[in-house]
């Protein structure tokens, strides 16, 4: 039987963006497998490693990973390999040279590169140099941005193949269009008044989401709003810092941290704005959801988000750490109803290009096409 592993660092990469490709790989025969770090059980695999990948690169848990990953490529004959995560990409492409030169396909999606316009001297150093060198390691390399792809072509990595695919997919039948009539009852359930203007942010609690900054720039205008909400949905290293600077900021009231939540798509339905305060992103999900919901947007000018939202189109965009300017930002959409009502329209058209129905067809033709069929 045809084989085919995925790989990425954790469980929920796979779980919260591949399993509708595990499941085509299924529908054509193959026996799936996935190696990444955890123990859930995936649907539609066959096969399921737990390899202790860390994202520090110089972690010995790594090296004990990359043995247990060459053994199992070298053991399983598999016809495609398909890498995800800076750190699964890399271990992954390392692994399975020799499985190259005896036929097994290799991809690679870049979910974000961690060189952009802006890192730090140590990323470009570092992650521009290792992804540059296993380029040539790679069958089809898959960027979800156009600040990637451009870098990858226009730097000459040495991918046999070069792709851009709008993200991976957001799936139209769960994030819905709003209504008045659910949005209020939403809020009753969830405990939220009808005249709170509530704001949501569904992002991991760490230094590349930049939480900081909407905390200051909430810091500014309480006064002015005082029935503003935000609700940031996620978990992250940084959970007790964040906690810490809206307790010393007197935003308690203002700032609400949900943690790890399963009701993205009712949060969005019962807000009024969806906000990204990230310094990075590869295409950000998060906003593609927000978008089909038909939420007004305010995002950071990073990579991913500026390829999303166009300032003063279907959204607000401010500079990263312009915490007067998402101030600002904060106080249109919640003064200007007009405005907001003429960005949501926009958002709800526009973002039929990322549905998972459309990214599905386009990855299975990328599929067919590395496979050779």
């Amino acid at each position: 039987m045809k084989k085919v592993l995925f790989t990425a660092k954790v469980d929920s990469h796979i779980l919260n963006f591949h399993i509708p490709y595990l499941k085509w790989f299924k529908d054509q025969g193959y026996e799936v497998h996935v190696a990444s770090n955890g123990e859930n059980d995936i649907p539609y695999t066959d096969f399921k490693y737990n390899l202790k990948f860390d994202r520090n690169p110089l972690k010995p848990s790594n090296f004990k990973a990359y043995l247990e990953l060459k053994k199992m490529i070298d053991d399983n004959n598999y016809e495609v390999i398909h890498c995800h995560t800076p750190i699964g990409g890399a271990l992954t492409r390392w692994a399975a040279r020799g499985a190259r030169k005896k036929g097994t396909k290799v991809m690679y999606t870049a979910h974000g590169f961690h060189f952009y316009e802006g890192a730090s001297k140590f990323n470009w150093l570092v992650y521009y140099n290792v992804e540059k060198f296993l380029s040539k390691y790679t069958d089809c390399l898959i960027t979800i941005n156009e600040e990637d792809f451009n870098a990858a072509k226009e730097r000459n990595f040495k991918a046999k193949s070069l792709k851009f695919v709008k993200g991976v997919g957001i799936n139209l039948n769960k994030f819905v269009p709003q209504t008045l009539e659910k949005k209020r009852a939403l809020r009753e359930e969830y405990g939220y008044k009808e005249d709170d203007f509530i704001m949501v942010y569904a992002a991991e609690l760490s230094y590349r989401k930049h939480h900081d900054l909407l905390i200051n720039a909430i810091n500014l205008i309480k006064d002015k709003t005082p029935n503003l909400k935000l609700l940031c949905a996620g978990l992250g290293a940084l959970e007790e810092e964040y906690k810490d600077l809206t307790n010393k900021l007197n935003v308690g009231d203002n700032i609400k941290f949900l943690g790890y939540r399963k009701d993205i798509n009712n949060l969005m339905t019962l807000a009024d704005v969806a906000v990204s305060s990230a310094r990075q992103e590869g295409l950000p999900v998060n906003i593609m959801e927000a978008m089909a919901t038909g939420l007004p947007i305010i995002v950071t000018d990073c990579r991913g988000n500026r390829d999303l939202i166009e300032n003063g189109k279907n959204g607000i965009v401010v500079g990263i750490d312009d915490v007067q300017g998402f101030a600002k930002a904060i106080e249109k959409m919640y003064n200007d109803k007009d405005f907001r009502e003429k960005v949501s329209n926009f958002n709800l058209e526009s973002v039929i290009q990322y549905s998972l129905e459309d990214i599905s067809k386009e990855m299975a033709s990328i599929y067919n096409e590395v496979i050779g069929k």
